[in-house]
């Protein structure tokens, strides 16, 4: 049984004829005696009282014409769903991102839900490190990392960058300068970010060269909790510009170059390559792509000092991933 015979089935039934059942469905008589007669077969009974023709069902046909139509309607509610799914009126998007890189997205997602409102948005909280296996596992439909993956099977388009500063809080000594010295900077108290990552590394490095002690009195778990820490005068801290962007245009941290530094992050949108992105996939990564959001460093195109530290997209093996 499939279900064009069914759909023939219920034609005969509507039509109560053979004849004009086969000229609606635009098929011969035979064919459609052929259709219901394998129907009969299948269900072991006649469908029809015999001698009435297709004006009277027996009781079989009385219920296969009950489930017919339920089966038929059943597929109509698939077509238009598939058709919703196309359309965006419905679905759902998985992301992967860590904690520091959803600044990014949050814009994008904005948009996203004002115009598309039926499709259902997660967004998980992953390391860097593990979302191309997240991705390749078919737990996420796209990621963002800051780093371009090894993976074969996953592409990645550049959609945004940013950089590290450093921020403080309005009363403190240097609040007032736009660029400070690395060497200024030996008897702060830092809040860090207990996560290791491989920009973390760097910072570390870069004092270290400079001969300039780099005290990291706190370390805590989220950049939230080490903005709030520095507006409660409690150190000083090095964090992703886009992170701190509301609590510095309202005026609640300062934010100043390093002169010796820039350390500039590039995030990718990454998914996988080897198979067709959702409809509500490929929505997000065309809203990206088409308008990206995508800022430069602050004052990138000033020229660096010679002795200034840059730091771009930096070869990472799987183990230093972020």
């Amino acid at each position: 049984m499939d279900l064009a015979s069914l759909q023939v089935f219920q034609t005969v039934v509507r039509e109560r004829s053979f004849t004009r059942a086969a000229e609606k469905l635009y098929r011969t008589q035979p064919a459609v005696s052929i259709a219901v007669r394998k129907l009969e077969e299948w269900v072991g009974q006649p469908l029809f009282v015999r001698g009435s023709g297709a004006r009277m069902l027996t009781d079989a046909g009385l219920l296969l014409s009950e489930y017919a139509d339920r089966m038929l309607n059943l597929r109509e509610e698939i077509r238009k769903g598939m058709q919703q799914l196309r359309g965006l009126e419905r679905g759902q998007l998985s992301i992967g991102v860590n904690e520091s890189s959803i600044h990014a997205l949050l814009p994008a997602l904005d948009r996203y839900r004002l115009l598309h409102p039926g499709i259902q948005v997660r967004v998980h909280r992953v390391f860097s490190r593990d979302v191309p296996r997240e991705l390749l596992n078919h737990h996420l439909d796209i990621g963002v990392i800051s780093y371009l993956p090894e993976e074969r099977e996953l592409t990645a388009a550049e959609f945004y960058r940013d950089s590290l500063v450093l921020v403080v809080w309005p009363g403190h000594r240097l609040a007032k300068s736009r660029e400070v010295d690395i060497r200024e900077l030996g008897q702060e108290q830092f809040v860090a970010h207990i996560v290791e990552s491989p920009y973390r590394q760097r910072v570390v490095q870069m004092f270290a060269r400079h001969r300039v002690p780099l005290q990291m009195a706190i370390e805590l778990p989220t950049i939230e909790s080490i903005k709030r820490c520095v507006e409660m005068k409690r150190g000083v801290a090095i964090v992703p510009r886009m992170c701190a962007e509301r609590e510095i245009a309202r005026g609640d941290l300062q934010e100043l170059r390093i002169r010796q530094m820039r350390v500039e992050r590039v995030l990718y949108l990454v998914y996988r390559q080897d198979r067709p992105l959702t409809p509500a996939a490929q929505e997000m990564v065309e809203m990206l792509r088409r308008k990206p959001g995508r800022k430069a460093a602050r004052n990138g195109a000033r020229r660096l000092p010679q002795n200034a530290e840059r730091f771009g997209d930096p070869v990472l093996t799987p183990d230093q991933r972020p």
